[in-house]
């Protein structure tokens, strides 16, 4: 199998992993967290970096753990990563407007800020879908550990748009970030979930 993983692996490019760039998983990273995931890095700095996994739906939602909700469209809650998954983060594209104190990451896309005034925001019927992501955990590293996984090709850096990040979800967001890499990236969307299987 090491022979067959030879033919779909391709060296990690040279875009650096700054604050606001995707990483895409390599098609072989085997992880009930990582395993075909684009993650949006919203921190990198000289103490660590940190980001969520964009395309990794769970089946809990925001408005079973928020009455003042409840009765409101349910709202999907996304494994952001393995690093304090008791915690609910979030990314928007509200502004300081609707959502004072949060972090720009590029452009309009923000992560974090007052989240009661989000809540008010959303009970108020404000919409959501494709303006706020929520996820549970994050996923993190220690200063150097992202850039030697990339030294490794557990990841390729890209950029992406704010709408895909807002809207694209699972292997759909995933063999989209492959196909923006190039054609030389294709024949990654054809190596197996479960290789064992073949």
């Amino acid at each position: 199998m090491a022979q067959d993983k030879d033919i779909f692996r391709i060296k990690h490019n040279d875009m650096l992993p700054e604050k606001g760039t995707i990483l895409i998983a390599e098609p072989f990273l085997q992880s009930i967290f990582f395993e075909r995931s684009v993650i949006l890095l919203v921190e990198n700095n000289l103490t660590g970096a940190m980001g969520f996994v964009l395309n990794k739906q769970t089946d809990l939602i925001l408005n079973d753990f928020f009455p003042e909700i409840n009765h409101l469209p349910e709202i999907p809650l996304y494994l952001g990563g393995p690093v304090q998954a008791n915690h609910l983060y979030f990314i928007h594209t509200l502004g300081d407007d609707f959502i004072p104190n949060g972090v720009n990451v590029f452009g309009n896309l923000y992560f974090d800020g007052d989240f009661e005034a989000l809540k008010h925001y959303i009970a108020a019927g404000g919409k959501i879908d494709g303006k706020v992501k929520f996820f549970i955990g994050y996923s993190g590293w220690t200063r150097d550990q992202l850039n030697a996984e990339i030294n490794r090709d557990s990841w390729l850096v890209a950029k992406a748009s704010v709408k895909n990040i807002m809207l694209l979800d699972g292997d759909e967001f995933w063999n989209e970030a492959v196909d923006s890499l190039g054609s030389q990236y294709s024949m990654w969307k054809y190596y197996p979930k479960n290789p064992d299987m073949n």
